[in-house]
């Protein structure tokens, strides 16, 4: 349990234990952090001398608008200079920097034992091969192309094969329905699909190629004009004799074995025996084989588009986030290599599915432009056990561990004890990223997982950021449990009230930032002015973040949750992550969610949804306990009026619960609407059969 206090306490970094640390001091982060924002051209512009430029800009460093009374929106960084993302990430690393013998990745596959690697030189060979793959498909500069596959170095590959011609990747995280893949497809106008024939996730086979061609058929009524498939064999791999690189895969034997015995029908089995229609399906290898190594990049203004990725909207349609080349590439490479204090030494590994912004930032693009090492995971924490993580860790001696609260928290539920059967001595800095993590996870994180000499980099972003904003740097920064800390190098945050005023000193409301940062989004792709509605009308001369924030009498910032997830109980303004942050310092809880339900008196209350660590039972008396802690840690105000036992939540496949359908649960209101993104739909039966009576 967190005691009182804890919160507050700063955590000190030790210099000691990151000697060559880039930023090795709060005052060495002060000074650099003061020039990025004073003088944002001299700035960037020394990081952009690093990278390599066809042509130098021939405008203004940065020109834009944020005031959306003064006219449309808009952002430039560089523009006219031309570059190419890929050829600054693989070309120069292995012609420039000698790294080709290097390893780039560590694939780690579902299996135990199930694994490769790939170096720096035979990453850019097969990347020119793929790039001229798509050229010979009759992709070009400017064409969108859709990406669906599992955790594999092909997708890598393929973003990058994407990158190096010019064409925009829109990658479609693996764990989709048909009709999500369908949606972004059209929305964007892909011309070509690549994908898989199936994977394991766990012990879930996920049969890929059957529900990429039922989405195929879904754009084909919709009139979509794509005209192309291309299927890795990843389970089949064992068949290919071609490819000398790809791994031997253990799960083909397995896959064979659960076909027989579960007798699956002819639709649900794979290839040779699932659809394939000739004029539309290609086999990756087969179009790899006779591929040539080299590919003269596509040379691209610092402007153009590099990538389209989808996140949630408000009225729950996805949004086309549309991010640049130029920015892009410094802001990624820029705050990966300070944020995770990046050395050339490092086994860096992020946990994150490429699908997610994390994963391209922070997996791809900015270690890559470092010249990382990085570690590609295809599985899951808790398969075959619950020590998965860690003896990953320490199987590639990992030093700089990126993953996200819900895994900390999932993990905690096993106690101490799987973690404490494995080394973890090669970990120098850990970090989160995905939500606020409630300080009773950071904490252990920080003294189970890290032992105590790890600095915690919990960071704030978002899709539309393309990298960090608010985070500590490890060396530098002194800690505290749940805050996001300071902002990152060239971001200007302020906190506004509901009228638009900036706040001084201590402080909640709205978080903002007040001038443009290289890795920004552009636009939304073909809704410019649903771009302009969603981050800039609201307070014109501010991109809006669209969630709360709290800033201390440090100066550390605290994110308290989406706008949207602040509840109105009797007046006061309510945070339903720090509600369920303090249910979560109970010792019996592992995981909580709170919504709001509507009340005759107060207008809202919260309804909570808790799940127990194993060995705790869900009685009167700890619900008593848990309404007592959150009166006690946040006031009677905050005081729970339901609090119903789930025995787990509604989540989607990246991990993130979904509060909308929580939302429907706590009122009764079976019209769900879309919930094929779930990753367990049967749990909804449960919880609505499980309801608090709500009855006044």
């Amino acid at each position: 349990m967190v005691l009182p206090g804890e919160q507050a306490r700063l955590y000190r970094p030790r210099p000691e234990l990151l000697p060559a640390a880039h930023v090795p001091s709060l005052p060495h982060y002060q000074r650099l952090y003061q020039r990025s924002v004073e003088e944002p051209h001299e700035f960037w512009g020394d990081i952009a001398k690093e990278f390599y430029w066809k042509r130098q800009h021939t405008g203004p460093f940065l020109k834009y608008n944020f005031d959306v009374t003064k006219g449309k929106i808009f952002i430039e960084w560089m523009k006219g200079a031309t570059t190419n993302i890929c050829y600054n990430l693989l070309d120069r690393n292995v012609n420039e920097k000698k790294l080709g013998d290097k390893v780039a990745f560590y694939w780690e596959g579902n299996e135990p034992g199930d694994s490769t690697k790939i170096t720096y030189r035979e990453l850019l060979h097969k990347v020119c091969q793929f790039a001229n793959v798509l050229r010979s498909q009759g992709v070009k500069k400017g064409d969108r192309v859709s990406i669906y596959l599992p955790m594999i170095l092909e997708l890598v590959v393929a973003m990058l094969a994407c990158a190096r011609i010019g064409a925009l990747h829109s990658v479609v995280f693996a764990g989709f329905s048909a009709d999500s893949l369908c949606e972004r497809i059209l929305d964007c106008g892909c011309s070509l699909l690549i994908t898989a024939d199936a994977f394991y996730r766990g012990d879930k086979l996920v049969n890929l190629k059957h529900i990429a061609d039922e989405a195929i058929q879904k754009c084909k009524d919709r009139g979509s004009s794509l005209k192309k498939c291309i299927v890795v064999k990843h389970l089949g791999r064992e068949e290919i004799t071609v490819d000398g690189t790809c791994s031997k895969s253990p799960p083909l034997k397995r896959l064979c074995q659960d076909v027989q015995e579960k007798k699956t029908e002819s639709s649900q089995r794979l290839h040779p025996k699932a659809p394939w229609n000739p004029d539309v399906d290609a086999w990756w290898h087969e179009l790899m084989s006779g591929a040539s190594t080299e590919c003269e990049p596509e040379w691209c203004d610092a402007e153009d588009e590099l990538f389209i990725l989808y996140t949630s909207g408000s009225t729950g349609k996805p949004k086309g986030v549309l991010h640049t080349v130029g920015g892009y590439m410094i802001f990624a490479a820029t705050s990966f290599k300070y944020v995770f204090d990046y050395q050339p030494e490092d086994v860096y590994w992020c946990t994150a599915d490429i699908g997610w912004i994390t994963g391209h930032s922070y997996l791809t693009y900015g270690p890559l432009a470092n010249g990382a090492t990085s570690v590609l995971f295809e599985g899951v924490p808790t398969y075959p056990d619950v020590g998965r993580m860690w003896s990953i860790i320490d199987k590639y001696k990992v030093t700089k561990f990126y993953t996200a609260p819900t895994a900390i928290r999932l993990l905690m539920k096993y106690g101490e004890e799987p973690v404490k059967k494995h080394s973890r001595k090669s970990l120098k800095v850990l970090g989160t990223v995905g939500e606020p993590i409630n300080p009773e996870a950071w904490l252990w994180y920080y003294s189970v997982v890290g032992e105590e000499r790890c600095p915690i980099v919990d960071t704030f972003w978002q899709t539309e950021t393309g990298g960090h904003m608010l985070t500590p740097l490890p060396a530098a920064t002194p800690m505290k449990p749940g805050s996001a800390t300071f902002p990152f190098f060239g971001v200007v945050p302020a906190i506004l009230s509901e009228s638009g005023e900036e706040l001084e000193g201590e402080a909640e409301g709205y978080l903002v930032f007040k001038q443009p940062w290289p890795g920004i989004m552009r636009t939304l792709y073909g809704k410019h002015q649903q771009f302009e509605t969603v981050y800039f009308k609201k307070f014109p001369g501010y991109y809006v973040t669209g969630d709360g924030c709290r800033r201390d009498k440090d100066g550390y910032y605290w994110i308290t949750g989406r706008i949207d997830d602040m509840l109105n109980v009797s007046g006061h303004l309510l945070s339903t992550a720090e509600v369920e942050s303090a249910l979560l310092e109970h010792a019996a809880v592992a995981e909580a969610a709170v919504v709001s339900h509507p009340h005759p008196l107060k207008g809202e209350c919260l309804y909570c949804f808790v799940t127990l660590r194993e060995g705790h039972e869900f009685t009167k008396n700890l619900t008593d306990e848990l309404k007592k802690q959150v009166r006690e840690k946040i006031g009677p105000i905050a005081t729970p009026d339901y609090i119903q036992y789930a025995p787990s939540l509604p989540k989607t496949r990246s991990g993130k619960i979904t509060r909308r359908i929580l939302r429907k649960i706590a009122k009764n209101d079976q019209d769900l609407g879309d919930i094929s993104t779930l990753a367990d739909p049967g749990i909804i039966k449960h919880l609505f059969n499980s309801r608090c009576d709500t009855k006044q």
